[in-house]
Parts: structure tokens; sequence; C-alpha cells
């Protein structure tokens, strides 16, 4: 057998494959297998882990949308006490300036009496004096002649038996 012909070539390239196999084999076979076997572990855990951490995304999701909405119905409550205070702040204020309004009304009704009690009481003063003034007058003229005084005491005495 020669060593360049075709049928050597492949004895001899059988021979280097078998003793390459086994070389591999004991020597780079287990290291290889383990560097695939923690590839494949280290890929599992990065799986686990991202299935983990999208599973902690959405209860933390979850977590945030139940925040929101404690915060949103909070909102809300104090948006409705916020304006139950300024209604009642504001028909409070109603009530009082209409009480107030009531008092001032009731004020200038008690001044406007006393001051019409005091225009009517200056005013009959005012006629009474100024009655008495034409009395007076009246009387002196009617006086002052005695013709008309017996005049007048007679009308008087008719006045008194008509009534």
């Amino acid at each position: 057998m020669q060593l360049t012909s075709p049928e050597s070539l492949i004895f001899w390239t059988t021979i280097i494959f078998v003793v390459f196999f086994i070389l591999l084999r004991k020597f780079a076979w287990k290291p290889i297998l383990g560097a695939v076997k923690s590839r494949e572990e280290s890929i599992n855990s990065a799986l686990a882990s991202a299935e983990s951490a999208r599973l902690e995304m959405q209860n933390l999701t979850a977590s945030n949308e139940r925040i929101l909405q404690e915060a949103r119905i909070e909102r809300d409550a104090l948006l409705k006490e916020a304006r139950e205070m300024r209604d009642k702040m504001i028909a409070d204020s109603k009530a009082e300036a209409q009480l107030q309004g009531e008092r001032m009304i009731e004020q200038a009704k008690a001044a406007i009496a006393s001051e019409k009690n005091a225009a009517m009481a200056e005013l009959k003063s005012h006629v009474s004096t100024l009655s008495l003034d034409i009395a007076e007058k009246l009387l002196k003229n009617e006086l002052s002649n005695k013709e008309a005084q017996t005049k007048l005491v007679e009308n008087m005495l008719g006045d008194v038996k008509l009534n």
C-alpha cells in the first residue's frame, strides 16, 4: 500500500479521525459539554429571571394601578369635601348677609319711625304754637271791641247748647 494512493488516504484519514476523536473525548469532550451545560443553565436562569422580572413588573403595574385608583378616589373625595365646604360657606355667608340685611332694615325702620315720631311731635308743637298765635291774634281782634266780645260769648253759648 502506498501512502499516496486513494485507499491509503482513506485509511490514514480514518486513523487520524479516530485518534482525533479519542483525544477530543478524553481531553475536550467533558469541558465542552460542561461549557455547553453551564451555558444552558445560565440561559435557563436568565429566562427564569426574565420571567420573574416580568411577573414582578406585572405585580408592580397592578400595584401602581391600584395606588393610582386609590389616589383618584381620595382626590375625588377631597374635591367633593372642598365643594361641600365651599357650598356651606356660601350658604352660611348668604344666611349671615340676609340676617344682617334684615337687621339693618329693622334698624332703618326703627330709625324712620323715631324720626317720624320726632317730626310729628315737632310738627304738632309748631302747629299748636301757630294755633295759639292765631287764636291769640283773633281773640285780640275779637276782644278789642265790646260788641264783638258779646257776640263771641253768645256764639259760644249757642254752641254749648247744640252739643
